[in-house]
Parts: structure tokens; sequence; C-alpha cells
């Protein structure tokens, strides 16, 4: 949970300033503050640190990059998994790298391998040594695990919601025939917003007062899908979706 908290505030910032926008967006498909992804990482990055000591390596300055190294092609294939778990079950893309060279489906690219091998480094002697504190007062303080349940209790409630968002985009995308970049989606939802005069919040990027067909239609055509003619309803109105 940690992890994930620290890598959304990460995004929030990066993202924010990386396209030089106006408005500020919530990065991926949750609506609280937290990226899952990065919470897997954190888990592995922990793990990884633990293997430091077996590697056969004398000179404890190679063997740390050796580990860095490690590190960097463990949180790139974590990466490729959660991208292709988004893109091929539900056509949307949590993120794009298709502009980048040497890109692979626009999942993985070098850029951001070595990003993450500098998070690793960064983990290793910022982060893991907090880690370890923590947990051991975790260990100590058993009777703290409530508020720790309590915390998930929300992300999965977060979960489900948010999985049920995804699951209309998806349908929406096939019936479109486009693939959806998530950031790029809310990145229009705030646009539309800004010139219909009303205000969406930013942890509820996604309930938009718009229809989410009306939002994905004019998507479609932005990027170039096949856009379905409206649907008509019993008495010759657009029914609502």
């Amino acid at each position: 949970m940690a992890g994930g908290m620290i890598g959304w505030s990460i995004e929030v910032f990066y993202r924010h300033f990386n396209a030089h926008r106006r408005y500020w967006i919530n990065p991926g498909f949750l609506t609280g503050p937290y990226l899952p992804l990065y919470g897997f990482g954190l888990c592995t990055l922990y793990t990884l640190t633990q293997i430091e000591a077996f590697l056969p390596i004398g000179n404890a300055f190679w063997r740390r990059i050796a580990l860095f190294f490690i590190m960097m092609a463990a949180m790139t294939l974590v990466e490729f998994i959660a991208g292709s778990i988004f893109i091929r079950g539900m056509h949307v893309a949590l993120w794009d790298y298709s502009d980048n060279r040497f890109n692979y489906q626009g999942i993985i690219c070098p850029l951001y391998s070595f990003f993450w091998g500098v998070l690793g480094a960064g983990y290793y002697f910022l982060i893991h040594p907090v880690v370890g504190r923590v947990l051991a007062w975790l260990t100590a303080h058993p009777a703290f695990s409530f508020v720790i349940g309590f915390c998930y209790g929300i992300f999965f409630i977060d979960c489900v919601m948010s999985f049920r968002v995804v699951a209309r985009i998806k349908a929406l995308a096939e019936e479109y025939k486009v693939r959806v970049s998530y950031e790029e989606l809310k990145s229009m939802i705030a646009e539309r917003a800004a010139a219909g005069w009303y205000k969406i919040r930013f942890f509820l990027t996604m309930h938009t007062p718009e229809l989410l067909s009306d939002v994905m239609r004019a998507y479609a055509a932005r990027r170039g899908g096949k856009a379905p003619a409206r649907r008509k309803g019993a008495r010759g109105k657009p029914a609502k979706k």
C-alpha cells in the first residue's frame, strides 16, 4: 500500500510537468491515491534486495551494480505483465511508450527501464532501511493490522468500482474498434469539462456528467476509430448507455 501511494505521488507530478498541462490528472485506473504497479514493484525490490548476499560477486560495488540491473529487469517485467493484462484483456493502455525509441508494443522501452533502475538504486539506499524498521515495528505492534486491513478494504471496493468502469470502456472500445489510452481519455474529459463549463473532481475524473458512450464516441473520432451511429430508443430518441 505504501509503495502504491508513493508511486502515485511520483506519477501525479511527473505526468503533470512532463505534459505541461493546465490541469492535474489522477494517474492510473483507480479512484484513490495509489497505483498497484508500484505496490508490487516495492515488494519486488524488497525481495530482490534480500538476494544481494547470494550474488557470486566478491566486489561490493559491482555486486550492487549487478543487483540494480536485476532490479531494472524485474521491474520492466512487472511493467510488461501489468500493461499486457490491460491492453490485451481490456483494450486499455494505462501508459503508452509508442513515441519512445525501441519500445515494445508501447508497454516497455529502454528509457523507462533505465528509470526503473534509478528507482531501484534509490530504493536500495533511501527506502529499504526504512522498510526494515517499519516491518520490525509492525511485528512488535500486531494490533496495527486493523488499520492495514481497513485500508485494504477501501482499496478492494475501489478496485471493484474501477474495474466496472474499465469493463464499460472495454465494451465501447471493441464497439468503436479503438485502443484506449487511459491518460489521454482522462485528458480529453478534462478538456471537454473546461469547454462545457462544468467541473470534474480530481479523484472522480471518469465520473463525468456526460455519458461515457458520448465521451468514447468523441475519443474514437479523435483516434481515427470507427464510431457507430448513435443508437435510437423506442421513440426515436438516442438511448442512454
